[in-house]
């Protein structure tokens, strides 16, 4: 099965941003991460190659619930939801009539939405975290510990306390980038956003059952 790839003042620049320290850096982001029980957003996500030429993109909407629990919906230029319950994860096609269904793989190293959804400890176990801020504006560098991951460095961008973008490079140097807005941290959000309902006709593969 074939599914489609799921598509982030010149004086101010001068500035020089403050350092955090690893441990400092991975403190302040559990703190950040500690309070957020949801999170929905729009995004506009972007992915390029190694020389910064955009290979796709894509928009849509987002919902997050701790724990585990993740809503990614692609509006354009297709249709694509992926949906977690907190123990398995949908991916559905609508166009192609097309979903597989896995179990969610906890590691957060290989699914980065965990590290908003999931427990804020595991950042510290599987992360060495830097930070730097420029005013309101802070950046988290996250790398990964372990060699068996699926990007090399993950950065969380914060206005505020509010998360503002993320952006993952992988080994080829392929980089994601997503940047989020109409952000609404802790309202209440439907448990039925954790869930899809396939029509009759879908093709559904499962695995890793």
């Amino acid at each position: 099965m074939k599914l489609r790839t799921l598509i982030t003042g010149a004086l101010v620049s001068l500035a020089v941003p403050s350092i955090a320290l690893a441990d400092d850096g991975a403190d302040r982001l559990t703190r950040i991460l500690e309070p957020l029980t949801t999170y929905v957003a729009d995004f506009d996500q972007k992915i390029l190659d190694g020389s910064g030429q955009r290979l796709q993109s894509a928009s849509g909407e987002m919902w997050l619930a701790r724990p585990g629990r993740f809503r990614w919906e692609v509006d354009a230029p297709y249709s694509q939801v992926v949906v977690s319950d907190g123990e398995q994860v949908t991916l559905y096609d609508p166009d192609l009539e097309q979903a597989t269904i896995q179990p969610l793989d906890q590691r957060v190293t290989h699914t980065p939405a965990l590290l908003l959804s999931g427990s804020a400890e595991a950042l510290t176990e599987n992360y060495d975290v830097m930070s730097s801020q420029r005013g309101t504006t802070e950046v988290f560098t996250l790398t990964p510990r372990s060699a068996d991951t699926l990007f090399e460095t993950l950065q969380l961008t914060f206005h505020g306390e509010q998360l503002g973008g993320l952006q993952m490079t992988d080994s080829t140097g392929q980089q994601t980038a997503i940047e989020f807005d109409n952000v609404k941290q802790n309202d209440s959000v439907q448990d039925n956003r954790f869930h899809v309902e396939l029509p009759d006709n879908t093709d559904v593969i499962r695995s890793g059952n």
